[in-house]
């Protein structure tokens, strides 16, 4: 049995869909976000020191696993029978291999950035400082953020002319893993200029168990 500890609105979603792809049975632990802070609960330590989600618990061998890359790794090598990661020394595993780190080594960071930014204008920023960090956000966000979003959307764009899916033809984990930051963008409403894009997270949409993960841990959203 694998416990998914899962933080409502986070990465943790993946790793949910993940499962119901593999049929692995699992059980959901869910934690819910402070209402002010917006951080996962100081429980969450109690299964990883970073007290970050998502974490999984394999209660077969007492393994436990965070990060989402090393999580999605774990998983397949351990359940996975050719169906979600491609075969060693091929042109559709290296591709493979990128997507699965690039979603959170140069994809994530400036999502992340760009949110953090679009919330100094927000409660908890005392409200006397809060025109001076509107005009520093809109400043970074101009002149740093928006520029690398937009040349990681055409990046991804173009890639998937390539191919049915990101890593080749069959669909793999790197798909779930480019899952998360198509969502986070598609909820600031950045990806209707990019058909193909739109079209890869509809076709995600429509796979079972992707939908059967939605019912068990919501979808992800980072509108802002």
């Amino acid at each position: 049995m694998i416990e998914v500890h899962h933080l409502e609105n986070s990465r943790s979603q993946r790793v949910i869909w993940l499962l119901e792809e593999l049929s692995v049975a699992y059980k959901v632990i869910t934690y819910r976000r402070d209402p002010k802070t917006m951080l996962a609960p100081a429980s969450l330590k109690q299964v990883h020191p970073l007290g970050k989600s998502p974490v999984i618990v394999d209660t077969e061998s007492d393994d436990v696993v965070a990060e989402s890359g090393a999580i999605i790794e774990y998983l397949l090598e351990k359940f996975d029978g050719g169906q979600l990661l491609p075969a060693a020394g091929t042109a559709e595993r290296r591709r493979y291999r990128f997507w699965l780190h690039h979603a959170e080594g140069s994809a994530m960071p400036p999502l992340v950035m760009s949110l953090v930014f679009s919330r100094l204008d927000k409660p908890p920023v005392p409200a006397l400082i809060r025109p001076i960090a509107r005009l520093l956000a809109s400043g970074v966000k101009a002149k740093f953020l928006d520029p690398q979003i937009q040349d990681l959307l055409s990046f991804w764009e173009d890639a998937c002319g390539e191919h049915a899916w990101l890593a080749g033809e069959a669909f793999s984990g790197a798909d779930i893993q480019m899952s998360f930051p198509l969502l986070a963008l598609e909820g600031q409403g950045r990806l209707a200029a990019y058909p193909r894009l739109t079209d890869l997270l509809a076709r995600m949409r429509k796979r079972p168990a992707y939908q059967r993960a939605v019912e068990q841990g919501g979808e992800f959203s980072m509108a802002g």
